[in-house]
């Protein structure tokens, strides 16, 4: 029997952005598909007290066949990684797509500024609609088609329940401060990486890092996408994944 391939979304967001491109990826994949909500997003309700990536991933891990194929975009990338490393048995393969083992800016590792992450969380508090809407631009930009990006984006995400606000807040946490780099270069499942050339949220110099970090570590980059290449270029992702299946 065929290992399931699940999708994992990013932050602020939920199982519905996968809509546009989940049908095709059941007929390039002869197993079940399957998109996961991440805890506190969409219709996951349950949110762990306190929200760390490591309580967040226990609840997903609990919802996946052995021998997973984890497709994880943006902060969900993080989370298919911290998974593939505690619970071993349950992963197969890890496909990051425009995500990175630690995403803030640091000596000699190129990211998202923290003053960016920062301001994110602060104005959560008051203007938690203006942020999210504020992100989906960020992961559009640069895209020749960024406008219908992120109306498509949030059509898709409008289906589900809106995110709760713990999960918002410790979202950004992870992203600022989890930092994986060591995890990823020394991880025992296959890891395949898609990128968007144009990404503003994880830069093309991340990339190179990345494949320093782990040689084994295989990826495509599309020169015309941003940070959602599924979305943007969804015929050139669907190709260099049906590679990486």
């Amino acid at each position: 029997m065929q290992n399931e391939l699940v999708l994992l979304h990013g932050w602020g967001m939920n199982q519905g952005v996968w809509q546009l491109v989940q049908p095709e990826l059941e007929f390039l994949y002869s197993g079940n598909v399957r998109s996961l909500d991440l805890p506190g997003f969409g219709n996951s309700l349950v949110c762990p007290s306190p929200y760390t990536l490591h309580d967040a991933a226990v609840i997903l891990s609990g919802q996946l066949k052995p021998k997973s194929i984890l497709m994880g975009w943006s902060l969900g990338g993080l989370f298919a990684l911290y998974i593939a490393k505690h619970w071993p048995e349950k992963v197969s393969k890890v496909i990051l797509i425009a995500s990175t083992p630690f995403f803030a800016e640091c000596d000699n590792w190129p990211g998202i500024k923290a003053k960016v992450l920062t301001q994110f969380k602060e104005q959560l508090v008051n203007h938690r609609e203006k942020i999210i809407e504020r992100f989906l631009a960020i992961q559009a930009m640069g895209s020749e088609s960024a406008r219908d990006d992120i109306k498509q984006l949030k059509q898709l995400l409008n289906q589900y329940s809106a995110p709760q606000s713990d999960a918002l807040s410790a979202g950004l946490d992870i992203l600022q401060n989890d930092d994986l780099r060591d995890l990823f270069a020394h991880c025992l499942v296959p890891i395949r990486g898609v990128f968007g050339r144009l990404d503003a949220l994880v830069p093309y110099k991340a990339i190179s890092k990345m494949s320093a970090l782990n040689t084994e570590f295989e990826y495509e980059v599309l020169d015309k996408a941003s940070h959602a290449p599924f979305i943007s270029h969804k015929s050139e992702f669907l190709s260099v994944v049906k590679s990486m299946l």
